[in-house]
């Protein structure tokens, strides 16, 4: 039986891959990542090209952006179903995640079926970094500092999660949230927060936009691939007595 390695690979700059996870990614002898959306390579795809063998084989595994619990069971069985095949053949695969492996990850439901399919198969994986702290990077600013509390909502199907979120937390960070920025906008402009509100799109990738003083910036249309980041009125009281 092979291995099964999963490696992050960071949100969008090739370089942002750990020594360990570089290594494992050149030694193993396939390559897999999700596949992306019309022909077009994924962003995981992307990221790891520059490290690419030209022995290794890439397997492309198809994962569907959609909600639909009974198309995403059948794709994570499919995918589990090809990589358990060329593990039972002692291949050693990488699967190459964009941010970190273990947060919000596609690998977390291909590593859980593979091993209902297969007890014994063997898994290890490399820790990276993820959007939220890749966005705070970029904007300049510490995600959180000293005592405040940080709370993430991966995803916003109703603005009222947000509301208590900003009353729970010091510092708010909101992932997957482009299909309901204009509500976002309006409840920032309530509390008064949008001078504290920051907005990366496509973090560290090469077309990543910025967006700050949100004041005049009510009708955004932004990707899925951006993150917000909140300081709340506590947390800017907390920054001002440090």
């Amino acid at each position: 039986m092979g291995k099964l390695y999963g490696v992050s690979v960071g949100t969008g700059d090739p370089e942002l891959i750990t020594v360990k996870g570089l290594k494992l990614l050149q030694q193993a002898t396939i390559v897999a990542f999700p596949e992306g959306i019309q022909g077009k390579p994924g962003i995981a795809e992307r990221i790891i090209q520059p490290w690419l063998q030209s022995h290794q084989m890439l397997l492309p595994l198809k994962f569907p952006y959609v909600q639909d619990d009974q198309q995403l069971t059948q794709a994570w069985q499919a995918a589990a179903q090809t990589v358990l095949s060329y593990l039972q053949n002692g291949e050693e695969i990488a699967f190459a995640c964009e941010g970190d492996i273990r947060f919000y990850s596609t690998f977390t439901y291909l590593a859980q079926t593979l091993q209902e399919l297969d007890s014994h198969v063997e898994i290890e994986t490399v820790p990276g970094v993820c959007s939220p702290m890749a966005a705070a990077s970029e904007l300049g600013i510490p995600l959180s500092a000293r005592s405040q509390r940080l709370m993430i909502l991966p995803a916003l199907y109703h603005v009222e999660e947000l509301e208590t979120a900003l009353q729970a937390a010091e510092v708010v960070v909101l992932m997957k949230f482009s299909a309901f920025y204009s509500q976002v906008w309006e409840l920032l402009q309530q509390k008064g927060l949008l001078d504290s509100a920051w907005i990366v799109e496509k973090a560290t990738m090469p077309d990543q936009a910025i967006y700050e003083n949100l004041r005049d910036r009510d009708s955004l249309q932004l990707s899925y691939f951006s993150i917000m980041i909140v300081q709340t009125a506590t947390s800017n009281q907390l920054r001002a007595n440090c």
